[in-house]
């Protein structure tokens, strides 16, 4: 019997995304909304109880909203937005951080994607806090590169616009005054004492992304060396398919763009520096890994199928 799927805001960069990932899949029935209905609440509370699993990929609020809709205790909710991520009772969907991560997302009724940005540094700062080396007080700073279409369909249209402003052909930091959107789940998922200090950076090309969390050596406990480090991370992430620790210096020219893996679900993990800084670098798309990607991970986990289904590896 096919899953029926709900996409609750099926039209936002999101929404379209998952859709595209489910062509071709046999064993998935969408249950489509009439374009006049999109936001007519009484056609959406009707499909999300008629769903197996609904996709929320709405703002805050309206996903909220939607949850407060089921009646269904069968539904299974799938939430890309950044309404649920540190809610209890919501299972953080990030199956590759630990065993119980994945078997949360598994066997749960509700599931948070994780933010594009917070994908990024969780998967380079929690296998280090979790082992013990990254203290849970340590003063933790991170920047992040991303493509445009982080920032939606409005930020598209800009980006793309045939008379845009001179300014976006250069790359702009924001979330100047320290309090992104993400700051919260990096923080809780981590276990960190204090919100890392967050440099977001958006630039004129359409996706990917590469976050980076610069350490000192001297600082660590146990690890002191980044070979040590990627050790450590090595071990973490063995046997994982959409993380991949690349070897020791595989960043080669010592350079690393952007959009690098634009296209690809999985993300990339590299360790550099030397014995007196440390460099962790998350490469991956936006769109991928870091949303829609990551989405459809936690649904197949929840359907029992191979999680690679759909996506590109």
């Amino acid at each position: 019997m096919k899953a029926k799927v709900f996409i609750d805001g099926s039209e936002g960069t999101t929404g379209l995304r998952i859709h595209e990932r489910f062509r071709g899949r046999d064993d998935i029935e969408i249950l489509q909304i009439a374009p006049e209905l999109r936001k007519d609440p009484e056609e959406r509370k009707r499909l999300i109880n008629a769903s197996d699993f609904t996709f929320l990929c709405l703002p805050d609020a309206a996903a909220r909203e939607a949850v407060a809709m089921v009646e269904n205790d069968h539904v299974r909710i799938i939430d890309p937005s950044t309404a649920h991520r540190t809610e209890p009772g919501w299972a953080y969907g990030f199956p590759e951080l630990s065993a119980s991560h994945r078997a949360a997302i598994e066997t749960g009724k509700r599931v948070a994607v994780p933010g594009c940005h917070a994908t990024g540094f969780i998967s380079l700062v929690y296998p280090l806090v979790h082992a013990g080396v990254l203290p849970a007080d340590y003063p933790v700073s991170s920047f992040s590169l991303t493509g445009y279409s982080g920032g939606g369909k409005k930020m598209i249209a800009e980006y793309e616009s045939e008379n845009r402003s001179e300014e976006l052909n250069a790359p702009r930091e924001y979330a100047l005054s320290q309090n992104h959107k993400h700051l919260k789940e990096m923080q809780a998922i981590c276990g960190l004492a204090h919100q890392p200090l967050f440099s977001p950076i958006v630039a004129d090309y359409y996706s990917g992304m590469l976050v980076t969390v610069p350490l000192y050596a001297h600082l660590l406990h146990g690890a002191k060396t980044p070979e040590q480090v990627h050790e450590l991370f090595s071990q973490h992430y063995a046997g994982q398919q959409f993380v991949r620790v690349m070897p020791f210096g595989a960043e080669g020219s010592g350079m690393l763009s952007g959009n690098r893996r634009s296209g690809w679900d999985g993300l990339e993990i590299f360790v550099s520096g030397n014995s007196e800084r440390i460099l962790l670098s998350a490469s991956f798309d936006n769109l991928g890994k870091g949303a829609s990607g990551a989405a459809v991970q936690c649904l197949n986990l929840m359907m029992g199928c191979p999680e690679e289904t759909g996506l590109t590896l």
